[in-house]
């Protein structure tokens, strides 16, 4: 069983993560939408210093990198940007400033697409838009507000938006991944397995041929096509934010477990993540509801389990550790104590 947390600014010193090793997490993840390989040198390096003390102890951290890919965020707001339920906001390209309006840049793949009527969820569906247009512009109004950050996840709820596969800035970051050690690559909605043989061939020429490759389920054309890119992926991640945006969300649990289903009979490792432990951003206990959650991955087969904002800008990132690998230790040990006494 692999366990992986997120590198950010709660867990950005090697003291911190040297306690989430000992916690028993095996791996971490950069997240490229929030800045590239170098902008982020400075976690970079406080993560190399922890890996090689935990090595000491046989461990030996891998390191995934997290493309921006045909992922849709918003672009730099400047400074959180506060959106309260019925009031109105407008859009514009991400190198456009509206001046005197209240407004959110867009990247134009999302904005060329847009419909009126549409649903626009921001920051994996907890903030909701309705877009309508004013003359020659898109405005949104506020259904359900909260507060917006910058490069957050922009998705247009039962509609996908066509993309590349892979940005430049991700092939900038592919070619520097070799000197800082990555190990494996995760890619964003994937929709099929032409966009993992591209990605492959991008590993090939960035001189990263044993690379692993995570294939990230967030859309429903990936959750469709999934038996057809197994063969191209090295483990299936089951991306629970924007797979969410792309169904109403009480459907969630079952293409969870239809994804998980298939992937156990097919024998490809898969990984479960979004939200496991979120409240633990601002609490240092869980929900009853979130460890459950976690123990019913690990029982569903998942061969490993990631937390993302709970540790990168969470309050408490060594108790999410702590919560995360104990609660599926013991839903391992359940297992096989059920596994006995069926036996």
């Amino acid at each position: 069983m692999r366990y992986y947390a997120t590198l950010g600014p709660a867990c950005g010193d090697a003291e911190t993560l040297d306690s989430m090793f000992r916690e028993g997490i095996t791996g971490m993840r950069l997240n490229l939408s929030h800045g590239g390989l170098q902008k982020n040198a400075h976690l970079l390096t406080a993560f190399r210093s922890a890996a090689e003390k935990a090595s000491l102890s046989g461990i030996t951290p891998e390191l995934l990198i997290d493309l921006q890919g045909p992922e849709l965020r918003v672009g730099d707001l400047g400074a959180p940007l506060s959106l309260q339920d019925g009031e109105r906001v407008w859009f514009y390209p991400e190198k456009g400033n509206p001046k005197g309006k209240k407004a959110i840049p867009l990247p134009s793949p999302l904005l060329c697409c847009l419909q009126e009527g549409d649903s626009l969820l921001l920051d994996d569906g907890r903030l909701l838009l309705r877009i309508e247009r004013e003359g020659d512009q898109w405005s949104g109004l506020v259904l359900r507000g909260g507060t917006l950050l910058p490069h957050k996840s922009a998705a247009v709820e039962g509609r996908e938006i066509p993309a590349p596969v892979l940005t430049e800035t991700d092939w900038e970051n592919l070619r520097l991944a070799g000197q800082w050690g990555v190990t494996g690559v995760m890619q964003p909605f994937v929709r099929g397995p032409e966009d993992l043989r591209e990605l492959r061939r991008a590993l090939d020429e960035a001189g990263l041929p044993n690379g692993r490759i995570f294939a990230k389920i967030e859309s429903l054309s990936g959750a469709i096509r999934l038996k057809e890119l197994l063969p191209f992926a090295d483990e299936i991640v089951i991306a629970r934010g924007d797979l969410g945006n792309s169904m109403p969300l009480w459907q969630l649990p079952a293409a969870q477990k239809r994804i998980a289903r298939i992937c156990k009979e097919a024998g490809k490792p898969f990984m479960v993540v979004t939200q496991l432990l979120d409240s633990m951003g601002h609490s240092a206990v869980p929900t009853r509801a979130e460890v459950s959650d976690i123990f019913n991955a690990v029982l569903d087969g998942a061969s490993s389990l990631m937390v993302t904002g709970e540790t990168a800008a969470g309050k408490f990132p060594q108790a999410v550790c702590r919560y995360l690998v104990k609660t599926a230790e013991e839903a391992l040990l359940f297992q096989g104590r059920d596994s006995m006494r069926e036996l």
